[in-house]
This record gives structure tokens, sequence and C-alpha cells, in this order.
């Protein structure tokens, strides 16, 4: 897996080159507009080979590309780790994270966004994608806090696998991501593909679509057009107080030396 970026060729076309893996798509835009550089880590939280969710996340990844955005394309398999375990990090020179984690680490502080394809396990999320999260919520930095994420699933179920995305936003809406409040699941994934990976069904392709450049949108505007001041006040249910308050905002101005 590897980069893809889109590329426009004339009107309303789009190639889509992955530096890394030579894989290239062309697609029409529709006329887009064009976007401010914007980065998406796409992967699916499958090891499986021929996972439905990989067949999703590399759907996804055609759709950012030919909506003009950037694409990491990877696979969960780059991500593996041993179980988490506080002992073995320690016994690592700094502290430091398995290889598998580590990859996720540096790929995740690559990007502005992430987009997770995740199968159901038993009504929850993948052990292994949970497992890599916990890895990477160590990190200092913490990569997850106020990264944008859009959470997908395909499974052969009549409920294409939601039931694991609402489980899956605990753990990363705890760590600070901004997930997307619309989730995309494809039930009976496994007879929804048409030729060329697409989603067969005409509404349900264009919903897909529609999410996707949906949460393009949002992404790119919270990163190059910030429109307001932004504070985050925790309040865990004690009575409001200055011993009590936490507040992260801007300095005044005299704190800052204004001239």
């Amino acid at each position: 897996m590897g980069v893809v970026a889109a590329q426009r060729r004339g009107p309303g076309e789009v190639r889509a080159v992955s530096k890394e893996d030579g894989m290239v798509t062309t697609g029409d835009a529709g006329g887009a507009p064009d976007r401010e550089p914007v980065r998406f880590l796409v992967f699916a939280a499958s090891l499986r080979a021929g996972s439905l969710n990989a067949r999703l996340a590399q759907l996804a990844a055609r759709t950012i590309a030919q909506h003009g955005g950037t694409v990491d394309l990877a696979s969960m398999r780059a991500f593996d780790a041993p179980s988490y375990d506080q002992d073995a990090q320690d016994a690592q020179d700094g502290g430091g994270f398995p290889a598998g984690a580590e990859a996720f680490r540096r790929r995740l502080e690559a990007s502005d966004a992430f987009v997770i394809a995740s199968p159901e396990y038993n009504f929850s999320l993948p052990g292994a994608l949970k497992n890599s999260i916990d890895w990477v919520s160590r990190a200092r930095p913490q990569p997850f806090h106020e990264r944008h994420g859009l959470l997908l699933s395909a499974s052969p179920s009549m409920a294409g696998g939601n039931r694991g995305l609402w489980a899956l936003r605990v753990p990363l809406e705890h760590l600070g991501a901004r997930v997307f409040p619309d989730m995309f699941s494809l039930a009976q994934a496994h007879q929804a593909f048409a030729a060329g990976d697409q989603i067969a069904d005409p509404q349900l392709a264009a919903w897909f679509e529609r999410t996707i450049v949906a949460f393009m949108d949002l992404v790119e505007a919270a990163k190059h057009y910030p429109c307001m001041k932004r504070a985050w006040v925790e309040f865990l249910g004690e009575r409001p107080g200055p011993a009590t308050e936490r507040v992260d905002q801007p300095a005044p101005v005299a704190a800052r030396g204004a001239p």
C-alpha cells in the first residue's frame, strides 16, 4: 500500500496515482472544486486476505483521490503488534514501540485525518485494531487527539457491521478523536460489489460518496479555514469554579507580547 494523490488532467477528470504501488485509477471528478492539501490515512482493520472491508477501504481511497485528497492507503497487517504490555514497552530503548505500532503512530501523525473500514467481531471491534490503538495511545503527543476520523464497515450480515463501529467510537472519542457523526455500513457486502469493486446499488453508492465528500469538506475546513476561537472546557460533575474549571484557550493578547 502507499500514497495516492489526485492529479487533474482535463475537465472533470482525475488520475489517482499511488507512488509506492503503481496503482492507478481514473474517474470523473464531477466538476469538484480544487481543494487545499488534505491527507488521509485509510486502512481496513482486518488481517484476512480478501477482506470485504479491505475492498471498502480501497473504494474509499479512490473516492478521496477523485475528490482532490491525498491518501496513504495502508493495511492492518502493517500495524499489527504484540499484545500491549507496559513491561515490554519499558524494556525497549526509550520506552519505544514495536514496529507495527510505530508505523501506525508515524503514519497517523503524517495525516490530517483517518478512515477505518472495520469488521464487526462479536458485536464489537477487532482485537488487533484495539491493541494497535492501545499501543499508539501511549505516544506523546497523543496522535488521536483532535484528529478527524471516519468509520466504515462491510459485512455479509444485514447490519453491515454497524454495531462494531459504535464500539470503535468509544476508545477513539475517549482519546479525543473527532469522529464524524455519520458512519457507513455496507450490509450483505459479499454480494454488494459490482465490477471494478464499485458498490452495485446506485443509491448506496451515492450515499457512500456523499459521506466521504462531507467528511473531506469538514477536514479541509478544520485545517485551512478556522473561523472561530476554540475553547475546551472539561466538566466532570464538580461545581464549576476557579479550582475545578479546566480551560484550554488562546492566551490573552498581553500575555503573548503584543506590540
